[in-house]
């Protein structure tokens, strides 16, 4: 019965670590290698496409043609969202649908903006990793947005 218990054992060890083995894409993990090589030091949010609320606010307040995205979700843009023009809501699940890759300018900054900025560093990254070059992300998201800003400039 031991015996039975330790072949057992053995067996789903062996199984378990080959699953664990494969379970990732050896390619992939280079290309990232190789895109967060750079991230060092004290140019890592700046290569990483991180924008202070203080430039995204001095961007806007100078003309500059970008496109900011929310991709919180429906619920959460019902309370309050971007009313700057050309802005897109597409909550994150949804950004790398192909439709709504289609929507995403190359000639111009795109700022991706969550409530605290977690998201948005997540699907900034991935799309700057996919080669939108142009991105940016909201540090602080709506909260370091609204905390720069204060209560009544950010109504």
């Amino acid at each position: 019965m031991r015996t039975k218990y330790i072949s057992t054992l053995a067996l789903a060890t062996l199984f378990s670590g080959a699953v664990n083995a494969s379970s990732y894409n050896p390619e992939l993990a280079a290309s990232y290698q190789t895109f967060f090589a750079p991230i060092k030091g004290a140019a890592a949010g700046k290569n990483l496409g991180l924008m202070s609320p203080e430039a995204f606010v001095n961007s806007i307040k100078a003309g500059t043609d970008l496109v900011a995205i929310d991709i919180r979700t429906p619920a959460e843009m019902d309370i309050f969202g971007l009313s700057l023009p050309g802005s897109l809501a597409m909550s994150a699940e949804t950004v790398f649908l192909p439709e709504n890759l289609a929507k995403l300018p190359t000639d111009k900054p795109v700022v991706i903006i969550c409530k605290s900025g977690a998201r948005a560093t997540a699907i900034g990254t991935a799309l700057r990793h996919a080669g939108f070059d142009n991105v940016r992300i909201l540090k602080g998201g709506f909260k370091g947005l609204s905390g720069y800003l204060g209560p009544v400039q950010a109504n």
